[in-house]
């Protein structure tokens, strides 16, 4: 397991639980050092018990002979992590995101930077939090390689964890980056106090946003009214545990996205994906209003302005 956040965590913990050897790799010696002396995370999750889970460094990891990578790392800082794994076993994805650099899928990045490794992409309405507390929870993993899937949905299906699988990865992977966005603008509509009338209108016209860029992109339909799709959304947008949401309510309240972040003391992804969401849908001539809308905001416009255009849009059928 890659990645020693909250969800790197809590998805070590799952795997402990169902009876997997794990090895957390975290970035900072400190903080594995940490981890293997106290069975504790210092900055993520320092309620949760980890002992029985080997911590390490990033550099001393035993990825070579693992049969699994679990990466849980940045978009911005996946393409860098993943380009330098030695071996050839699976990649499983946490990272709900695009590559920053190049606005590929993580999953394409995997795969051209090293030819043959088989990929495959975890997502869902999973807050770290939850998990790590052993509340239920189910999620989707999306591969195009038929045995890989059955293999992780065996190793991770239990009583408190439902793992669907779903060929669809060009879908799962939009939904994951496209839902963080949608959030933002779910924040801003709470610290505006609009209600939960615009709120639920917002979070609609964003799935149908995220479902027109899957179709135009390739994806089934069916992967949007799923949990990668609807079930993500709606937490994200809902929940006080959603990192996006909260960014979002922060800056309507008059935080700069930076101050946001600082304030939240983890990264918000949302941030990053919306300018790259945003050239991916004018390369494939999608229109996304919303997330048109967000940018705009990151680059200075008001709030105000945002809301008056979104609903003095022309009228149209649904």
């Amino acid at each position: 397991m890659i990645g020693g956040g909250s969800w790197g965590c809590a998805f070590a913990l799952l795997l402990r639980e169902r009876g997997h050897a794990v090895t957390l790799a975290c970035r900072d010696p400190e903080q594995a050092r940490e981890l293997a002396e106290t069975g504790r995370n210092p900055r993520y999750l320092t309620f949760a018990d980890l002992s029985g889970i080997a911590a390490t460094t990033v550099a001393e990891a035993p990825v070579e002979t693992a049969e699994l990578v679990v990466l849980a790392v940045p978009s911005r800082a996946f393409g860098g992590v993943a380009g330098a794994l030695p071996g050839a076993a699976p990649v499983l994805s946490l990272t709900k995101g695009l590559d920053p650099a190049t606005g590929e899928r993580l999953s394409t990045l995997v795969r051209g930077l090293v030819r043959g490794r088989a990929v495959a992409v975890l997502s869902g309405p999973n807050f770290a939090e939850e998990i790590a507390r052993g509340l239920p929870a189910a999620a989707v993993i999306a591969t195009e390689d038929g045995f890989l899937a059955g293999q992780l949905q065996h190793a991770l299906n239990s009583p408190l964890f439902r793992a669907y699988v779903n060929p669809d990865l060009v879908g799962v992977e939009l939904c994951g980056a496209a839902k963080n966005v949608i959030a933002l603008a779910a924040g801003a509509v709470d610290g505006l106090a609009l209600g939960d009338n615009a709120k639920a209108a917002l979070i609609t016209r964003g799935l149908a946003e995220m479902a027109r860029l899957g179709e135009a992109c390739g994806a089934r339909p069916e992967t949007f009214s799923g949990l990668a799709g609807m079930g993500d959304l709606i937490a994200t947008c809902w929940s006080s545990h959603g990192r996006n949401r909260r960014a979002g309510e922060l800056i309507a309240l008059g935080a700069t996205a930076e101050e946001a972040i600082a304030a939240i003391g983890q990264v918000v992804e949302g941030l990053t994906t919306a300018p790259v969401l945003r050239d991916l849908a004018h390369r494939v001539g999608v229109e996304l209003p919303i997330t048109e809308g967000v940018c705009r905001v990151l680059e200075g416009e008001s709030l105000g302005a945002l809301a008056a255009s979104l609903m003095g849009r022309r009228p149209t059928e649904e």
